[in-house]
């Protein structure tokens, strides 16, 4: 009976599996395709903006969506990395590309430290443990000379890539921040398709399961922490290069708590909610800065929102809808 069941149900089991791979490369087709076309039409600043943004909760959703562990201090390793990629670049001279593997190395190095002493942890009391990190290193932030306290740092000059390549004209830097976005995306995709994601969601499931199965699940939990944490400081280093600026907003909590509600709206879980996400909430904030600080006030009615009614997020619901 065996041997009559077993290819029906790897045939049932590799359907889904084939449909969610195949829905997966045209949505990177369709991503690439109007990232490409996108600056003609609107302002390629905003979409600089934007990928940065979009590549800092996809690093962050790695960490919750795929391995189930909710930081509340992610802006540690964005803010720190835009600050010594912004220094590097403007006051010993870096190129660009040296500047943001400044910036990265700052990020893994946070991450390290931070993920060694909170994995020590679970659920809220590891959530703390980042939030406490994060805000004791914003202090540091304030006071610390370099980083130009309440002025940050401006002017960060955008240089020449590898000596060469001028950053100064808009589409130029637009393609270095586009190609950089994409291979992050593509980056995380692998990883979560690797034998080590799928020890991720099976720790994410039940770590006493996988702990019993002989995985090392503080090991895998530390190496995911860090993957989050580099990829969230390229994110951060690529922002302050291409915004010119990185300041005390990059490092404040608002900012965890930002990227939090970029993931959530976008789709908890899924590859493409945190770019979405990181769209839809930056538009916002860019076609409601009119209105000041109740821009704030919009986003919690939204997040309120989303949580009692699309759990699932913008790109989660739609991926539901499809399987129905």
């Amino acid at each position: 009976m065996d041997t009559t069941t077993s290819p029906v149900m790897t045939g049932s089991s590799a359907a889904p599996s084939m449909l969610r791979r195949n829905g997966e490369t045209i949505g990177f087709v369709v991503m690439v395709a109007a990232l490409i076309v996108a600056p003609f039409f609107t302002y390629p600043l905003f979409l600089m903006q934007a990928m940065c943004f979009a590549l800092f909760a996809c690093a962050f959703n790695l960490l919750i969506g795929y391995g189930g562990l909710l930081s509340f201090g992610h802006a540690l390793y964005f803010g720190w990395a835009s600050y010594l990629a912004a220094h590097a670049a403007k006051l010993w001279g870096f190129t660009p590309e040296l500047a943001i593997l400044t910036g990265t190395a700052t990020a893994a190095f946070f991450g390290l430290l931070a993920g060694s002493l909170a994995i020590r942890r679970q659920g809220i009391y590891f959530a703390m443990i980042t939030l406490a990190l994060a805000q004791m290193m914003y202090f540091v932030a304030l006071r610390m000379r370099f980083t130009g306290g309440e002025d940050g740092i401006q002017a960060v000059p955008r240089g020449r890539l590898f000596g060469v390549i001028d950053l100064n004209n808009e589409m130029t830097m637009y393609v270095v921040v586009f190609v950089i976005f994409i291979a992050g995306f593509l980056l995380i995709y692998r990883i979560i398709h690797s034998p080590f994601g799928e020890v991720l969601k099976a720790i994410r499931e039940n770590e006493p399961r996988a702990v019993s199965l002989g995985y090392k699940t503080d090991r895998y939990k530390l190496i995911a922490f860090m993957l989050s944490a580099t990829l969230a400081g390229v994110a951060g280093s690529t922002k302050a290069i291409t915004m010119q600026i990185a300041s005390l907003t990059d490092v404040n909590w608002p900012m965890s708590g930002e990227v939090v509600l970029m993931t959530l709206v976008g789709g908890l879980g899924t590859i493409f909610g945190p770019v979405v996400g990181a769209f839809v909430i930056l538009f916002m904030q860019f076609k409601l800065s009119v209105v000041g600080e109740w821009v704030l006030v919009i986003q919690g009615l939204i997040f309120v929102t989303c949580v009692l009614l699309f759990r699932r997020g913008i790109v989660g619901e739609i991926a539901a809808l499809f399987k129905r």
